[in-house]
C-alpha cells in the first residue's frame, strides 16, 4: 500500500482546525502520514494541532511565511508516494484519498487524480457541490484551456498528486499569495500523463456567508492574482503555443481586467492590454440585466462605477 502524505498549511485557524486534522486522520486510507505546518499562528491552532499527535499527526512550526512556503515545509519532510493538500479550514470525504489512490494505481503512472467538490458555509451536510465542466477525465492541455479561459476553480483538496509528478513540477511559488494554487497546480497538469477524475469521494470547501464574500482589494493581493495568471500564461504557451491556448489566454486575461477594474485601475489596464495582443477574448462581464441594460447605453467599466457607488 502506497503511503500518502497529507499536508496542512495553518494560520490563525483554530474555529476550524480540529474538525479539518478529524477529516485527515479519518481517511480510510490506512496507509497515510499527516503533517500539520503552523505558519507563526497567534491563536490556538498549534495548541489544538499539538492535541492530535497522539493520534499520529505530526506538527511543525515556522515563522509566518505564508501558506506556499508552509506547503513546501510539509513537502520536505513528507514521505509519501502521493501528496494531498488540505487548508486548515477545509474538508475531506473520508473516502476520498483512497478512491483517488485505488485509481492511479490502475492508471499508467504519470497521472494525477481529481474528484468533485463543494462549498459550505459552516455545515457540511449543507454542501453545496460545483457541477462544472472539468470534473472529468483531460489529457493536460485540454484541462488548462478549460480552466483558464472558463475562469473555473479546482479546489486545492481536489487532487492527489504522485511524489515524482510534484518534485517534477517544482515546489510552489513563495512569492504568491492570491491564486497561488491556480499556478502552481498549472505546472503541476502540466507535469502529469493526464487527469484521472474519481467520481468517489469528494473535497469541501468552507467559504464565507453570502453577502461577505470578499474581493481582492489590498494591493499585494492583486498583484500577486496578475502575477499568478502571467506566469500561468508562460507555462501555457511554452508547452502549446497554439490558437486555442492564446484564445483561452486571451479570455483569462479578460476575467483580470473585469476583476481588477474598480480596484486596480493600472492593473486592469495592463490585463486590457494583453487580451488585446492576443487577438481579443470572446468572453462578457458577469452583471444582472439592469447593469446590463445600462452598460449597452453607457459601457460597462462606467455602469461598474454607477453600480459600486449604489452599492455604497
Amino acid at each position: 500500500m502506497p503511503l500518502v502524505s497529507i499536508i496542512i498549511p495553518c494560520h490563525n485557524a483554530a474555529p476550524w482546525l480540529a474538525q479539518t486534522l478529524e477529516s485527515a486522520l479519518a481517511q480510510t486510507w490506512e496507509d497515510k502520514e499527516v503533517f500539520l505546518v503552523d505558519d507563526g499562528s497567534t491563536d490556538r491552532s498549534l495548541e489544538i494541532a499539538r492535541s492530535f499527535e497522539a493520534r499520529g499527526a505530526r506538527v511543525l512550526r515556522q515563522s509566518n511565511r505564508g501558506a506556499s512556503a508552509a506547503r513546501n515545509a510539509g513537502l520536505a519532510v513528507a514521505r509519501g508516494e502521493y501528496v494531498q493538500f488540505l487548508d486548515a479550514d477545509d474538508l475531506l470525504t473520508p473516502d476520498k484519498v483512497a478512491a483517488q489512490v485505488q485509481l492511479l494505481e490502475s492508471r499508467k503512472p504519470g497521472h494525477i487524480a481529481s474528484c468533485r467538490w463543494g462549498r459550505f458555509i459552516d455545515d457540511p451536510s449543507a454542501v453545496r457541490f460545483v457541477d462544472d465542466a472539468d470534473l472529468r477525465d483531460f489529457l493536460p492541455m485540454d484541462y488548462l484551456i478549460v480552466h483558464a479561459g472558463g475562469k473555473r476553480t479546482m479546489h486545492t483538496a481536489a487532487w492527489l498528486v504522485p511524489r515524482a509528478v510534484a518534485e517534477s513540477a517544482g515546489p510552489w511559488n513563495e512569492t504568491l499569495s492570491l491564486n497561488a494554487g491556480g499556478e502552481y497546480f498549472t505546472r503541476v497538469v502540466l507535469a502529469s500523463q493526464g487527469i484521472a477524475y474519481s467520481a468517489t469521494g469528494a473535497s469541501l470547501c468552507r467559504s464565507q456567508p453570502p453577502g461577505r464574500l470578499r474581493q481582492p482589494s489590498d494591493r499585494p493581493a492583486i498583484e500577486s492574482l496578475v502575477l499568478s495568471v502571467e506566469l500561468t500564461a508562460g507555462h501555457m504557451r511554452r508547452a502549446e503555443d497554439s490558437p486555442r491556448v492564446v484564445q483561452a489566454l486571451a479570455n483569462c486575461w479578460q476575467f483580470l481586467e473585469y476583476e481588477t477594474h474598480a480596484s486596480a485601475p493600472d492593473l486592469s489596464q495592463r490585463a486590457a492590454r494583453e487580451v488585446k495582443a492576443l487577438g481579443g477574448s470572446t468572453v462578457r462581464p458577469e452583471m444582472g440585466p439592469k447593469q446590463a441594460m445600462l452598460a449597452r447605453l453607457i459601457g460597462w467599466k462606467l455602469s461598474q462605477r454607477i453600480v459600486k457607488c449604489f452599492r455604497r
